[in-house]
């Protein structure tokens, strides 16, 4: 662990899938009519992944995601399933389908409002975290997002990286907020401190140590 002082942050870095919202209950099938449209299109049949399959990848990048659930297929066939999944998931949440967690929208104002840079920190493509963001309420409450490039910035650690050099920030004042691997590998990584969030799609063990637990997520306005 960090040495950790909560009154000496300056900013939050919240990833988004399993800790602002849940795609548990919409995956399944975003990835089969995603699915289905490469099989018709393509003429090549897919067997569906399982759901929790899929969710044991949730929070990885997106490429390493579909390497792992479609090992048979080319990288460009795996690249046109990707993008489907990432029209329909973003359809379907702005039709009001997924979970938002409870009081995403007062929470991150509640931050805001105490001083804090908000800031996100996801293996998700732009268009996801800003939709899920935007359909919060809480968008405009961001500073501007970085997301993965696969040029410059490779991984979630790389996304810390660059919020640390682009404000001029100490690694130990930028609290990293999430449920999985990718999160608190990105935080130890640059010597931040990790809230983990119980309530999110880590397996049982999969986090070995953190600053803050988080039982649910409104509980960081009444932490900090």
């Amino acid at each position: 662990m960090t040495g950790f002082s909560a009154d000496s942050l300056q900013a939050l870095a919240f990833d988004v899938d399993g800790t602002l919202f849940s795609s548990e209950e919409i995956i399944l099938e975003v990835y089969k009519d995603a699915i289905e449209h490469f099989s018709q299109t393509s003429g090549i049949p897919i067997e569906l992944p399982s759901r929790e399959r899929i969710m044991l990848e949730i929070g990885k990048p997106v490429k390493t995601i579909f390497l792992n659930l479609l090992p048979q297929l080319e990288e460009p066939q795996r690249d046109s399933i990707s993008d489907s999944v990432l029209r329909f998931l973003c359809q379907r949440i702005r039709a009001g389908e997924g979970e938002f967690y409870p009081r995403v929208k007062e929470t991150i104002e509640s931050l805001a409002k105490k001083g804090f840079r908000i800031l996100a920190a996801s293996n998700g493509r732009r268009p996801y975290v800003e939709t899920i963001l935007d359909v919060a309420g809480v968008l405009p409450l961001f500073d501007p997002i970085l997301v993965l490039d696969n040029e410059r910035i490779k991984t979630k650690g790389g996304i810390l990286k660059e919020y640390v050099k682009l404000y001029g920030l100490e690694p130990e004042k930028i609290l990293m907020i999430g449920d999985r691997l990718s999160d608190y590998e990105a935080a130890r990584q640059n010597g931040c401190p990790f809230a983990f969030c119980a309530y999110g799609h880590a397996p049982l063990g999969e986090i070995p140590d953190f600053e803050l637990e988080l039982k649910k997520l409104e509980d960081l306005a009444s932490l900090l």
